[in-house]
């Protein structure tokens, strides 16, 4: 069966193209096995840019080196989530988790300090030792929900991440949008986000938004070209309906009859 011809009958905001800077789709993959990878990548692999391997799972996934090989063949970039290099730290074991991480085929790995008690000045050290191997997204806040002076704290250390070597910051909301850059009842916190958007420029961020009424928020923001994080591998699609305003969200409509004109 051939494949249907792309549709090209709408007027949609510009959108960048893989190999991407700007726009770009972070995914979390809380553990996702090999067969749903591939078929996710099917539909969708032209609009997956991060795919972040999260919550340690990398660890104890037996199929973790087909599901790498098979995202790198579809040129997504393929992240350590913080989480397990924040352990391995805290156990004297980052370089062993570095070597690991290099030796398995990541090409990106996070570096964060929202588990483990560790400095920012201890922290920049390790990003610095990451970014000898790899390409580093540093998370800034903390997981932990009621942190009250993101504002205040995230501009300074997101600037000394970017400093240290990081590619880009990414800011906390975990996978339930209600921590760090979200109240716990999942709003935008619109002080904590322009706050580091004026600290470091907003191309230099990558925004976590699990839901899509957080999407949206940034997408109306920023536009179609804003970094989006931590979307649930079953909503790429819909996050990058979202971005073209094919969703009542972020439409923008101009009604036309069919010779193009203008209706009033």
């Amino acid at each position: 069966m051939s494949s249907p011809v792309p549709p090209d009958f709408l007027d949609l905001p510009p959108r960048s193209v893989k190999p991407r800077v700007a726009g770009l789709t972070h995914v979390i993959d809380p553990g996702s096995g090999v067969l749903a990878t591939r078929d996710l990548l099917a539909s969708a692999s032209a609009h997956i840019d991060i795919w972040k391997i999260g919550w340690g799972t990398a660890y104890v996934d037996s199929a973790l080196g087909d599901k790498i090989a098979l995202l790198a063949a579809h040129d997504v970039a393929v992240c350590l989530g913080g989480t397990l290099l924040e352990i391995a730290w805290a156990q004297g074991r980052a370089d062993a988790c570095l070597a690991w991480a290099r030796e398995s085929g990541f090409s990106h790995v996070e570096v964060s300090r929202g588990t483990v008690d560790m400095s920012l000045a201890e922290k920049g050290a390790l990003i610095r030792r990451a970014v000898r191997d790899f390409t580093v997204l540093a998370e800034v806040g903390d997981k932990a929900p009621g942190e009250v002076l993101a504002a205040r704290t995230w501009p300074g250390e997101a600037v000394a991440d970017l400093d240290a070597g990081a590619w880009l910051v990414v800011t906390e909301g975990r996978q339930s949008g209600t921590v760090g850059t979200f109240d716990a009842a999942g709003r935008v916190r619109p002080d904590v986000v322009e706050a580091v958007a004026g600290a470091v420029g907003v191309e230099r961020i990558v925004f976590e938004a699990p839901k899509a009424s957080q999407q949206a928020w940034f997408v109306r923001r920023f536009g179609a070209d804003v970094n989006l994080g931590n979307v649930a591998v079953g909503d790429v699609l819909s996050a990058e309906t979202l971005r073209l305003g094919l969703r009542s969200d972020t439409a923008a409509v101009v009604r036309r009859d069919e010779a193009g004109s203008d209706t009033a």
